[in-house]
């Protein structure tokens, strides 16, 4: 059994449902990667594994058992997470901040000690945040300020970790900053990642496993090498493409069509959905011989 599993769980919020009987494994220590187009339900499936919404049918186990009933702080030893968007007491310092990750090992007989602030400091090096250490986080840029918020989750010491939307707002060199990071995490130290990301090609570069959504159902998983093909992109995506071998790590890169090709392509589907509503149930060969002479 994997650590962190979801099993037949029906996710929304309120009356609108997101998501029926989703089920999903994560690998152990695997870098896990979920893609799919906005409003598939990557992100609501995130925060169910990470006890921040209550499916209302089915169950997300952690080791076993219910995450739900489970002490806060015995999930917050297991279980880190880096919602997609954070916002830090007014005038907190970076170091302050990150030392709020080290609150699941405190107690009444435990409080800070000298491991804690070697680990405070250990999660601001690898981070890249250390020389901002007496800074307040309401001075950092958009690309600090994430960084901050990874050192505070890795200050947490957790051997799962969750996060959503890690690259938001950065520039392209500070996402491969960050990807990087969940990267090394992953190979150095063992840790299983989850990751909501846009950037299919990203996804594709980082990821040891991948799983694709559209319409709050898994559509694909497994390896990227294995999953991503033209034919999934444009199932989940509905973008025409290529798919060819990324020349820097041998990893599926995706090359959207031209912008003719594509105009051409939903032009095409338009007219074959448009003859199938015309024609009715009885049109279903007429329009497959369009599409396999398109």
């Amino acid at each position: 059994m994997q650590r962190l599993t979801a099993e037949n769980v029906t996710l929304g919020y309120d009356q609108r449902v997101i998501a029926e009987n989703l089920s999903v494994e994560i690998p152990d220590h695997s870098f896990t990667v979920i893609v799919g187009p906005n409003a598939c339900g990557k992100s609501t499936l995130l925060r169910a594994l990470s006890r921040m919404l209550k499916p209302s049918a089915g169950r997300v186990l952690l080791d076993g058992q219910a995450i739900g009933s489970m002490p806060a702080k015995k999930v917050a030893k297991t279980l880190g997470l880096l919602p997609q968007s954070s916002i830090a007491p007014d005038g907190i310092t970076v170091a302050d901040l990150v030392a709020r990750g080290r609150y699941p090992h405190q107690g009444l007989l435990r409080q800070w000690s000298p491991e804690d602030e070697r680990i405070v400091v250990e999660s601001m090096t690898s981070t890249g945040v250390a020389e901002l250490a007496d800074r307040s986080v309401d001075e950092l840029s958009g690309g600090q300020r994430q960084r901050v918020w990874i050192a505070m989750a890795l200050a947490q010491q957790t051997p799962l970790l969750l996060l959503d939307e890690p690259t938001t707002f950065l520039d392209i060199q500070h996402q491969l900053d960050v990807l990087d990071l969940c990267a090394e995490l992953h190979e150095n130290q063992g840790r299983t990642l989850v990751a909501v990301l846009h950037d299919l090609n990203h996804a594709a570069r980082y990821a040891t496993y991948l799983i694709a959504m559209r319409a709050g159902e898994v559509v694909a998983e497994g390896p990227p090498a294995e999953v991503v093909t033209a034919e999934l992109v444009e199932r989940v995506f509905g973008l025409n493409c290529q798919v060819i071998d990324d020349p820097a790590t041998g990893t599926p890169l995706v090359i959207p069509a031209a912008r003719r090709a594509r105009t051409k392509a939903r032009a095409a589907a338009t007219a074959v959905q448009g003859l199938d509503g015309l024609w009715g149930p009885g049109s279903q060969g007429a329009a497959a011989g369009l599409r396999a002479g398109s």
